[in-house]
């Protein structure tokens, strides 16, 4: 059995076949680690800028102009989003304590506790699209989903398909506020996250609704934070998910596979872009988690130019078109074919 899989890794992965992912890693110029202040807080900077931004239209917008107003504004809380991500990653500063504090002020006001995001996220990073490992989003079994009750194959037909743009918010109440999901030695630090998000939310949203109202809660806190989970879940699904993109057994996973050319580069209008602090150049940020999200775009041509000609790095744009290629087809894991939709389950 092991020669046959040593066998099937050696002809998937040809020329890559013996190179770690140490070995891709050296072969980033020293820059793309470096951390740079000025640069990190000017991130942060144009993140608060471009909230408030968001809000002032918000609360300035007639009815039929709120939808737009409200997706800049969820925008730009991705961008919050992404500096708490490098936070995570510890790639923003190089003292762990402003990493710790500034990732936990960027959470505060999607409700995402810190240390769980990281601690699982770190999980994700380890065991890239190894199937039944992966905790960001791995696709079912066609015997999994069968196996379900028809509540929970209805949840997971609506999010692998048209409402994928909601599906992060199940990851997020579903895994981020269980305690079980974390080591012993892990524990505390997810308490204290995990107290921090509730604290500020019974204080804010009380506070928002006793002075806005209902309404003022839903228009200034809940529909931007829709519109933040939109990117979330799209993102999320995008950089991992293709037609041909192959989840793996443990058996047969290998790391320079799945983060090298399991991984895909998307790219999004300018302005997103921008208020997201590049998140979307995603390849090199799973070579190496260590690379700060404004340095992503170096390190990406890097890849390119040093491993393009033996393994096909992926780039795509995002458009209806693309999207459609994922939520129609990308739904059900097959060992050979990577995905088989819905549909082949009632043929």
């Amino acid at each position: 059995m092991t020669a046959t899989l040593d066998r099937l890794s050696t002809d998937r992965l040809g020329p890559l076949e013996n190179v770690t992912l140490r070995d891709v890693i050296k072969t980033l110029p020293k820059e793309c680690f470096e951390k740079n202040s000025r640069k990190a807080w000017q991130q942060v900077g144009l993140s608060i800028v471009m909230a408030i931004v968001g809000y002032v239209a918000i609360a300035l917008s007639p009815w039929f102009l709120l939808p737009f107003a409200w997706f800049f504004a969820g925008t730009a809380l991705t961008g919050w989003f992404v500096v708490g991500h490098d936070c995570g990653h510890r790639s923003f500063a190089k003292r762990r304590w402003v990493n710790d504090l500034v990732g936990h002020i960027a959470f505060l006001p999607l409700i995402y506790p810190f240390h769980p995001w990281r601690l699982l996220h770190d999980h994700h990073h380890r065991h890239t699209n190894k199937q039944d490992v992966d905790n960001a989003w791995h696709p079912w079994s066609i015997e999994t989903f069968t196996s379900e009750s028809k509540l929970m194959q209805t949840a997971y037909w609506l999010m692998r398909g048209r409402l994928w743009w909601l599906a992060s918010i199940i990851h997020w109440a579903g895994i981020h506020f269980n305690l079980s999901n974390f080591a012993e030695r892990d524990k505390r630090k997810a308490q204290v996250s995990i107290a921090v998000v509730v604290i500020f939310a019974a204080i804010v949203f009380p506070t928002m609704i006793a002075t806005l109202g209902i309404w003022g809660w839903v228009k200034f806190w809940l529909m931007p934070w829709l519109g933040y989970h939109f990117w979330m879940s799209t993102f999320t699904l995008v950089h991992h998910t293709a037609p041909d993109i192959q989840f793996r057994p443990v058996e047969t996973w290998n790391e320079v596979e799945a983060q090298l050319a399991g991984t895909v580069h998307c790219d999004y209008p300018k302005w997103i872009e921008v208020l997201c602090h590049d998140i979307s150049v995603h390849v090199p940020h799973h070579i190496s988690t260590g690379i700060p999200s404004y340095n992503l775009r170096m390190a990406h041509q890097s890849l390119k130019d040093t491993w393009g000609d033996q393994v096909r790095i992926r780039e795509e744009k995002f458009t209806w078109n693309f999207m459609r290629s994922i939520v129609d087809h990308c739904h059900l894991y097959h060992p050979e074919q990577a995905y088989v939709p819905f549909k082949a389950l009632r043929r």
